[in-house]
C-alpha cells in the first residue's frame, strides 16, 4: 500500500485525498491553517463523497512526519510549490506531485528545482491531469493510426467563467480572495486554465512537432479591488518544426469550451471536456465522411484516479518514457505563459531558448 502526503487542504486536496483512498492508499493530509482541515473534515469532503473518511490523518504542517512516503503532492497556492517540492525532495520519496500551474510565471527556483530533481532518484511530476485522462488516450490511438494525414496545425481552449470555481470554494467571496485573481501569483486565465498549453504542447509532442519556441500573445487584464488578473490568454505558437496554432484561455465563458484539435491534411481530431453531463468524447471527421463520436463516461473525481493510476504506472515501469506529467514538460508550459506576459508588456513576439535555463530562457 503506498502512503501519501498532500499540502494543503483545499479543494484539489479533497479531490486527491479521495482518490488516494479509493486506490487503498494511506493518506495524511496537512495545512497550515486549522480551519482549512476543519472545513475539509466537516464540509468539502463529506460534501463531495457522502461521508469523512475517517482514515485521513490531518494535521498542521508544523506537526507533519517526514520520510517514508511514496509520494508527496504539493496542492498549495503557486507560489509555495517549488519551496514546498525543494523541501520534499530531501524526504527522498520515490515521486512529488505539484499542482498545476507549476508556479508563477516569474519561475522563480525553477531552475534550482530542476538542477535538484535531476540529482534526485525522486520523480517529479505536474498535475496537468487531462493529457492522462480516458479520452485523451483515445485521442492518441485513434491519432497514431494515421488517419488523419499530414498535421497542419493544433488548436486547444479552456474557456470557462470561474464563477464555478468560487462554486466550488464556497469560503471564497471572489478573485481578491485568493491567488486566483493575481496573474503574478500563478492566477487569471493564463494560470488557472494553463490546461489549455500544455494539452496543445502535448499534442505537439505527439505529432513530433517539438517544443514551442516562439509565443505571440494579446492577454487582457482586468482590475477587481486588490486582485489583477488576465481575464483573457489568446497564443499563437510556433515548434521547433515550424507547426504554428492556437491556444485561447479565459475566465469568462459561459457555457464553457474545453477542446483541443488535430487538423489533418484528411480531417480532423477533437478531443472534448464535459462534451455531456456524462463525460468527455473525441471527435473524427475525415472529409466526406460522417463525424464519429467516442464518449468516454467520465465524473470529476475520475480525473484524479487517472492521474494516480498513471503516476503508479509510471513509477513501476522505472520511467522508461518521458511522462506527459513530467516536470519538464510543466516547466514547458511556464515558459509559454512566463513568454506571453512578457510579449504583452513589451508588445512583442518572444523567443524561448531552452538553452539558457527556465528562468532565463523566455528573454528574446
Amino acid at each position: 500500500m503506498r502512503k501519501i502526503k498532500i499540502f494543503g487542504a483545499g479543494s484539489i486536496g479533497n479531490h486527491l485525498a479521495n482518490a488516494s483512498r479509493r486506490m487503498g492508499w494511506e493518506v495524511i493530509v496537512c495545512d497550515v491553517n486549522q480551519a482549512a482541515l476543519d472545513r475539509m473534515k466537516n464540509e468539502i469532503y463529506p460534501g463531495r463523497y457522502g461521508a469523512w473518511d475517517e482514515s485521513i490523518r490531518l494535521c498542521l504542517v508544523k506537526d507533519a512526519p517526514t520520510g517514508g512516503f511514496d509520494l508527496i503532492h504539493i496542492g498549495t497556492p503557486p507560489e509555495h510549490h517549488i519551496p514546498l517540492a525543494i523541501e520534499a525532495l530531501k524526504e527522498e520519496p520515490r515521486a512529488i506531485l505539484i499542482e498545476k500551474p507549476l508556479c508563477p510565471p516569474d519561475l522563480a527556483g525553477a531552475d534550482e528545482l530542476w538542477i535538484r530533481t535531476i540529482e534526485s532518484r525522486t520523480r517529479v511530476y505536474c498535475g496537468f491531469d487531462h493529457v492522462v485522462g480516458k479520452a485523451a488516450l483515445k485521442f492518441a490511438e485513434i491519432f497514431q493510426s494515421g488517419i488523419l494525414g499530414k498535421v497542419e496545425t493544433i488548436d486547444s481552449e479552456f474557456r470557462e467563467h470561474w464563477d464555478g470555481i468560487f462554486k466550488a470554494h464556497p469560503w471564497l467571496t471572489g478573485p481578491e480572495d485568493t491567488y486566483l485573481g493575481y496573474w503574478k501569483r500563478g492566477g487569471g486565465a493564463s494560470g488557472e486554465h494553463s490546461h489549455a498549453i500544455n494539452f496543445w504542447q502535448h499534442l505537439a509532442h505527439m505529432t513530433g512537432s517539438g517544443k514551442v519556441i516562439e509565443v505571440s500573445g494579446m492577454l487582457v487584464y482586468e482590475k477587481q479591488g486588490k486582485a489583477e488578473y488576465d481575464k483573457l490568454c489568446s497564443l499563437n505558437l510556433k515548434t521547433e518544426s515550424g507547426l504554428i496554432g492556437r491556444v485561447i484561455q479565459d475566465v469568462v465563458t459561459r457555457p464553457h469550451r474545453k477542446r483541443a484539435r488535430i487538423q489533418g491534411s484528411e480531417g480532423y481530431l477533437e478531443w472534448i471536456a464535459n462534451y455531456t453531463p456524462e463525460g468527455d468524447a473525441v471527435m473524427l471527421q475525415i472529409a466526406g465522411k460522417p463525424e464519429e463520436i467516442a464518449g468516454l463516461p467520465k465524473k470529476r473525481p475520475d480525473d484524479f484516479i487517472c492521474e494516480l493510476e498513471h503516476i503508479d504506472n509510471d513509477l513501476k515501469n522505472g520511467g522508461e518514457c518521458q511522462s506527459p506529467l513530467s516536470l519538464e514538460r510543466g516547466l514547458d508550459t511556464m515558459l509559454v505563459v512566463a513568454a506571453a506576459h512578457k510579449g504583452q508588456a513589451e508588445g512583442k513576439t518572444i523567443k524561448i531558448d531552452y538553452t539558457s535555463g527556465y528562468k532565463h530562457a523566455s528573454i528574446t
